[in-house]
């Protein structure tokens, strides 16, 4: 099953192009592509894992 994130621009997160990665410190934060709002973390990692067919 695959997971899913709705950021509150109303995006729909789902493959790893939806996330923008963002290194500040010394593990990377994820980051909603469209609008920059910071993606909780275990969901980024799921999601960042899924490709489409």
């Amino acid at each position: 099953m695959a997971t899913t994130h709705r950021c509150t621009c109303g995006a729909l997160l789902q493959f790893n192009q939806d996330l923008e990665k963002e290194s500040a410190g010394v593990s990377p934060t994820w980051k909603c592509r469209e609008c920059g709002t910071p993606v909780p973390g275990l969901a980024a990692e799921r999601i960042r894992h899924q490709h489409p067919s």
